[in-house]
């Protein structure tokens, strides 16, 4: 059996280990799976705009994947989860952005995903939070 490694995102990946007690990332074989990231900086702030901030955090999962030697192209599987009071905010303002940077990131090929509006997330002022699974070296 292959033991599991861990993995701290560069930046803000060390302070979530100290303060929250969980690590980014972990990889199994050639299987990764990483916490939910969302679209903040490594002070832990976020933009004002709901699109830069999905952005954000599909470019925090790209440096997350990284550290276990994943990529985009490995991604196998999404879970969104959007924080807002109305489900035709999902659909009209955060489903284009998330389908853009699917496009943008992972070229011809499509991931399972689920997306989901939930009330709140983990900190105040988060509304994405993106967790997938990846299997390294299949593309």
């Amino acid at each position: 059996m292959t033991e599991p490694q861990f993995f701290d995102t560069p930046g803000y990946g060390l302070w979530m280990l100290e303060n929250r007690h969980y690590h980014q990332a972990v990889r199994i074989g050639d299987r990764v799976d990483i916490s939910g990231q969302g679209g903040w900086d490594d002070r832990l702030a976020f933009p004002e705009s709901i699109e830069e901030e999905i952005v954000r955090a599909f470019d925090n999962v790209e440096r997350t994947l990284a550290t276990a030697g994943a990529t985009w192209r490995d991604v196998v599987s999404v879970d969104s989860f959007h924080a807002s009071d109305s489900p035709d905010v999902l659909g009209e303002v955060h489903a284009p952005v998330m389908i853009e940077q699917f496009r943008k990131r992972m070229g011809d090929r499509s991931p399972i995903w689920t997306m989901l509006g939930v009330a709140t997330l983990a900190a105040p002022n988060m509304r994405v939070e993106i967790k997938v699974t990846a299997v390294v070296g299949r593309t």
